[in-house]
């Protein structure tokens, strides 16, 4: 288990316990704390539903693939700091990493 943290409008911060062995990505973890992401793709980064700022620890993230760059790419505020959560995989490296989502900004 490691522990990330989302950050909403107002600079707070939620803790949310993460498990680093049952296959989900970060969407799903999020859609099972019941933050309103629609992923309507389903995960394979296509819509940008899922879209999330990275806060702090970006440097620890896996590189973004093809797909997710170019769905990133069609956002007016994705910036270098953006990623679907769609495409990330919770791990050792992603313990005390800090997310805002910015989908529900864009909606």
């Amino acid at each position: 288990m490691i522990n990330i943290f989302i950050e909403n409008d107002l600079g707070e911060r939620q803790a949310l316990e993460v498990p680093t062995d049952m296959g989900f990505n970060l969407m799903e973890i999020l859609k099972a704390y019941e933050y309103d992401i629609q992923a309507t793709c389903g995960g394979m980064a296509l819509c940008a539903t899922c879209h999330i700022e990275v806060l702090e620890g970006k440097e620890r993230l896996p590189e973004s693939n093809d797909q997710e760059l170019d769905t990133l790419d069609t956002l007016p505020n994705a910036d270098s700091n953006s990623r679907l959560s769609c495409q990330l995989r919770p791990s050792d490296e992603m313990d005390g990493l800090v997310f805002r989502l910015k989908a529900l900004q864009e909606a």
